[in-house]
Parts: C-alpha cells; sequence; structure tokens
C-alpha cells in the first residue's frame, strides 16, 4: 500500500512539472496558418511576403542610419533577468494591471503607429478589432468609431495627438470633452515628430507618404508606380521650412491637463530632464519613446532611458515604455526596470499585415502568453512581484 500511494504521489509530481498539461494544441487543431507562427518574428516574415516592397520598408525603416533602430533591440542583450525562486507561488500568473484606474489583462498595450492602409485597407479600424478581440489597451490615431459603436473596438483606449488641437483654449476644451464623451481613456501627446525626419529607404524608394494615408500603393498593371503631378515625394537636401503655427511647450500641456478630466500623458520622453518637468507640470505620465527609431537617430535603445526616467518620476506618475519591444523577456525586463506598463508598435503591424485584425489578436496574445511563462520560470506570479532586483545589466 505504501509503495502504491508513493507510486500515485510520484506521478502526480510528473504531471505537475510535465508540459503535458500546458495548453498546448493537437496536430488536428492547427490547420490555421496562423496558428503555426511562434513568436512575432515569423508574423514579421510572413508579413514582408505578402505586401509591397515599398510598404515594407516603410513599416521597417528607421531614421538615417537606423543606429537607435538596432540599439532597440541589441540593448536588451545587455540586461540579464536574475530569477528568485520559493519567495513567489507560481501555481497562477496573473498578468493584469490597472492603470489609471483602468483594469488591463496585460501590461503590453497597442502604441499608436501611423501609415496603416499601406499593409492593410481602412487599417486603423482593422487595428481596433483587434484590440477589441485581445482585450488589449490602444492609443489610436482616431477613426475607429465604427468599431466602438459595434461593441467590437478595445474597450480602453487613448487618443494620440501632436497638439495641433491646442492652439486656442475653446479647441482645447473641445477636443478634450469630446473625447472623454466618446469613452476615451486619456490623452497621449507626441512631442517627437514636430519636424520631418530622413528615412532614407523611403527616400530612395521614391516614396510618398500621403499613400499610407490613402488606398495604399499605386501601381499600374506592369507594376510601375504611378504618380500624381501632386505628390510630395520624401526628399532630402531641405532645411525645415518654419512651420505655420508654434510649437507646443510644457505650458501649453499643462494647461491641457488643467481644462481636461481626462489623464494626460506626454510621449517621446527620453530623459530624466524631461520626466522631472512632466511631474513638475502636474502631467499624468510619461511614455519612454524614441519614435520607433524613427525620428532623431543615435538616441539609443529606450530600455537604455528607461531606468534615468523612472527615478525621476519617483513613483509620481506611471512610467511606461515603448520601442523594440518583441518578446515576453522584453516585456519582462522593463518591467523590472520600473515600467508600468509596454508598448507594442510594428508587432501588431506585421499580425495585421499578415491576417488582419485576426493577426492583431494573436500577436497581443502570444505576447501575454510569454510574458506569463517568463513570470513563472523567473519566481513571479503577480506583476507586482516584479521589481529591480530581477535584473543586472551585463556591462
Amino acid at each position: 500500500m505504501i509503495r502504491r500511494r508513493r507510486a500515485i504521489f510520484g506521478f502526480l509530481q510528473f504531471l505537475a512539472a510535465s508540459p503535458l498539461l500546458r495548453a498546448d494544441k493537437k496536430y488536428s487543431e492547427l490547420s490555421d496558418p496562423m496558428l503555426r507562427l511562434a513568436n512575432v518574428f515569423d508574423f514579421a516574415a510572413f508579413a514582408k511576403k505578402k505586401i509591397d516592397p515599398l510598404a515594407w520598408d516603410y513599416l521597417d525603416e528607421g531614421s538615417d542610419d537606423e543606429v537607435a533602430l538596432r540599439d532597440s533591440r541589441r540593448a536588451f542583450d545587455d540586461l540579464i533577468i536574475r530569477p528568485h525562486f520559493l519567495d513567489h507561488d507560481v501555481s497562477k500568473i496573473d498578468t493584469s494591471i490597472t492603470l489609471f484606474g483602468k483594469k488591463l489583462d496585460q501590461p503590453t498595450y497597442m502604441t499608436v503607429t501611423g501609415g496603416k492602409n499601406c499593409f492593410v485597407a481602412n487599417g486603423e479600424e482593422e487595428a481596433a478589432l483587434g484590440a477589441g478581440a485581445s482585450n488589449s489597451m490602444m492609443i489610436t490615431g482616431g477613426s475607429i468609431t465604427n468599431s466602438l459603436a459595434q461593441g467590437k473596438g478595445p474597450k480602453v483606449w487613448w487618443q494620440y495627438t501632436t497638439a495641433t488641437e491646442f492652439r486656442t483654449k475653446n479647441q482645447m476644451v473641445n477636443f478634450a470633452e469630446k473625447l472623454a464623451d466618446q469613452g476615451c481613456s486619456a490623452i497621449s501627446v507626441t512631442v517627437d515628430i514636430y519636424q520631418v525626419s530622413h528615412r532614407e529607404r523611403s527616400i530612395h524608394n521614391g516614396f510618398v507618404r500621403s499613400w499610407c494615408q490613402g488606398d495604399g500603393i499605386p501601381r499600374d498593371g506592369k507594376g510601375q508606380l504611378i504618380y500624381k503631378p501632386n505628390d510630395v515625394l520624401w526628399t532630402t537636401g531641405d532645411v525645415p521650412a518654419p512651420r505655420p503655427f508654434p510649437t507646443p511647450t510644457w505650458d501649453t500641456l499643462q494647461r491641457l491637463r488643467e481644462v481636461s478630466s481626462l489623464p494626460v500623458i506626454i510621449k517621446g520622453v527620453m530623459t530624466s530632464e524631461d520626466t522631472a518637468k512632466a511631474v513638475k507640470y502636474g502631467l499624468s505620465g510619461v511614455i519612454v519613446s524614441n519614435h520607433g527609431a524613427r525620428q532623431l537617430d543615435h538616441t539609443g535603445g529606450t530600455i537604455e532611458a528607461l531606468p534615468e526616467c523612472v527615478q525621476a518620476a519617483g513613483g509620481k506618475i506611471p512610467v511606461l515604455v515603448d520601442g523594440g519591444f518583441r518578446r515576453g523577456t522584453d516585456i519582462f525586463k522593463a518591467l523590472a526596470l520600473g515600467a508600468t506598463a509596454v508598448g507594442v508598435g510594428r508587432p501588431y503591424l506585421w499580425g495585421m499585415t499578415a491576417f488582419g485584425h485576426r493577426g492583431v489578436a494573436r500577436v497581443m496574445d502570444i505576447l501575454k502568453a510569454e510574458l506569463a511563462a517568463d513570470m513563472g520560470m523567473a519566481g513571479v506570479g503577480k506583476i507586482s512581484e516584479i521589481d529591480r532586483s530581477y535584473v543586472r545589466f551585463r556591462k
């Protein structure tokens, strides 16, 4: 009897540690080619084969020498995970967080991206449907009213702006009130896009930026690009012309914060000084971002800038981050450095390009699953249990 009990106990121990208990799929359940893609890089490869080469370059490129683009991935290799075991129960993994009073299923959200129509028709709505299907937070550039009206869009969404609506107080108030009435949860002000960067792949390709706001890249029956007389090419060698209106200042964002009932987050921060000013001027949060390495080059990876920004925030406001995140381990590292949430851009665009809104949802689900597995293997069961002791820099 004792031997039998020991045998049963041993078998149960084997099952507890066995991959048999994982949510693996049988071969017969993987007829959908999307389900056979193992990670976001697989979606990138699939998407590249599917779209116009000019559209791929526009999606994939950085500015100038693309040093910051490479740094955005390289920097993760210099950050090592330090797992701690037996401190926490990892029998159940909870990836949820609460941000500005809204509960999110995971700390990974869909950051704003432009030019989606070069990848799929009606791209912003397609992305919104994917956000709704995966229950992901989304920062939108607008035009998702249909998915929201149908109840299929994101439950939590923020509105992107470059502050063009803030030229008068009335404009600012009307903008903020309209968003609140629509169910928006926050306003994300992007501050690193007031000059046109040099995207040299697109310059070499003779790319017209307005194509991605319309019906995509036009080609004739022979595959040749179709240009209109008024098309504006992406060029180089021109000193930036004066803008017709002044760019916003810290005072502008402070006034928005005062007139809006919504949280106001500044996106594009890369330094402790700007983070400290965000706190000083009463902003609700910051997003550490280098615009996907598509604006100023040689800024380094955002994961490198994150620690000083977290320190400057001092726990007074949440610090979010985006730029180069492709894996659950990347997200885990950012959370360990003090980030509240992590934004992804290109990954969900790869999913959308490959499979429409289904691909968006699948990419977000994969990132959530990877993070959950990585948390358990690192010895934590909740996001709140991740702290600075779980990572160290190699150098």
